[in-house]
């Protein structure tokens, strides 16, 4: 079975309330986080999840908060002797804009997404302004679309799972790693939402639900599931990654 080595690149930022991210804990304390793409190195096809953002602020003040600097698409791929013509395979965790809003770019690429995030982008809930269709138009219209309704592999070593926590079509990415099975979530989420602090585990509670969810119980019981499917996860938005050139096994999260 290939392996891969994990590239979590930069490309934007978001600076706003923690519980944005965890839901009912965090309230009022700043927080940034960091938006990746994440290039998988190995195989024979040149691999992305998501695609980040079209025009990410790139101030020191963002960078210093993340830990990382922040690039460009083209910035980010540039490390790694890569072009957007040169990506053959996109897997979306979910369509929301900052994970693909640089999709236009990768001309020749093959792009993996469930079936619900496309039905959900052309008539999402006002509460879930996140969704905007422009950003798939092109890839769309260029044949470019395959539509994932149940869990499976996309290449040797690369596994997607529906795990519908944050939106309805979220799919987790499982990656075989030199360190074991990696799991790149299909939520938007930080190590707390998976190894909460003393003082929520003591309300009996194992994880926090993401800020955003499409049902707190329903998510709650996601992650639950998603914790037992690799050896170590990959929360979305986790600040520590940014500093982080390759992950190829656990990543300490305490």
């Amino acid at each position: 079975m290939s392996q891969y080595l994990i590239h979590p690149i930069p490309m934007g930022s978001k600076v706003f309330d923690k519980g944005m991210m965890t839901y009912q804990y965090g309230y009022g304390e700043p927080y940034t986080i960091p938006i990746y793409c994440w290039y998988l190195e190995g195989g024979d096809r040149k691999v992305l999840i998501d695609t980040g953002e079209l025009n990410p602020i790139q101030s020191e003040d963002r960078q210093q908060k993340i830990g990382g600097r922040i690039y460009t698409f083209e910035e980010g791929l540039a490390k790694y002797g890569l072009k957007p013509e040169d990506i053959q395979v996109v897997i979306h965790t979910h369509l929301h804009r900052d994970h693909c809003e640089n999709d236009y770019k990768c001309v020749n690429a093959q792009f993996f997404v469930h079936q619900k995030e496309i039905e959900t982008i052309r008539a999402y809930h006002p509460l879930d302004y996140r969704y905007v269709e422009d950003f798939i138009l092109e890839v769309e219209q260029n044949g470019q679309l395959t539509l994932i309704d149940h869990d499976r592999e996309i290449l040797p070593g690369i596994r997607v799972v529906h795990t519908p926590a944050h939106t309805p079509g979220g799919m987790s990415v499982l990656v075989e790693t030199p360190g074991g099975r990696a799991v790149i979530t299909g939520f938007c989420t930080i190590f707390e939402n998976l190894y909460p602090p003393q003082a929520i585990r003591g309300m009996d509670m194992e994880v926090i639900p993401p800020g955003t969810h499409v049902n707190a119980h329903e998510a709650y019981d996601i992650l639950l599931k998603t914790k037992a499917l690799g050896d170590y996860l990959l929360p979305l938005h986790e600040p520590r990654f940014a500093g982080l050139e390759t992950i190829s096994g656990p990543v300490p999260h305490d």
